[in-house]
């Protein structure tokens, strides 16, 4: 069921914009929302030319330096963002008649750091990441299924993460937050990261 939360004003939201995530984020999982609908997050990546896209992927970490998903290098998004390293994220969080919008330049994280989310990942996860050649044609799904138990029976449960897959962190410029009131008159404030590190936060009109 959704709930109208109270308004939302710039005395009553925290100066850090990471912060304020956190909290935001903390009151959907209390409303009883699915931890993967919480860190559901649409990706919007464009080409070099402009020519934008978009899909559903899952955060996996956030802080202080940016925003963390984890994808295959090769695929559409990566291809795209090795052209373009801008991108913008939406979290939408129905349960609180939230959504929060994130845009900033992209960087990989390290080996190290997807090193060790990989290790975290299911055995059957791990094994699909080398099976999968994501966002290229292929014939049928039994091609498919086939590459996975070569790879299954090649690696057994100790697979390596493969160099084609890892993390890329979002480092926030502009984060803005937006929540719904009645009438339309919804609430919205931007935050803007400035030369000094500080954030400026304004009010935008619904």
């Amino acid at each position: 069921m959704t709930t109208q939360p109270s308004a939302l004003t710039k005395a009553t939201v925290n100066p850090n914009p990471i912060q304020q995530f956190e909290k935001w984020s903390q009151d959907a999982r209390a409303t009883g929302m699915a931890e993967q609908d919480v860190i559901s997050m649409t990706l919007a990546t464009a080409t070099r030319y402009g020519q934008p896209s978009a899909r559903i992927v899952l955060l996996k970490a956030f802080d202080e330096e940016g925003f963390v998903f984890y994808t295959n290098y090769d695929s559409r998004k990566g291809n795209e963002l090795e052209e373009n390293a801008r991108a913008c994220l939406l979290f939408y969080w129905s349960a609180v008649w939230r959504q929060v919008r994130i845009e900033g330049a992209v960087e990989r994280v390290s080996p190290e750091e997807s090193d060790q989310y990989f290790q975290s990942r299911p055995v059957g996860s791990r094994i699909g990441a080398w099976a999968s050649n994501q966002s290229s044609s292929i014939e049928n799904r039994e091609m498919l299924e086939e590459r996975f138990a070569e790879f299954g029976a090649r690696f057994g449960e100790n697979i390596p993460r493969p160099p084609h897959w890892g993390g890329y962190r979002v480092k926030p410029t502009m984060i803005e937050f937006w929540q719904g009131q009645e009438n339309r008159l919804h609430d919205r404030l931007r935050y803007t990261l400035q030369d000094d590190g500080t954030w400026a936060i304004e009010r935008l009109a619904p």
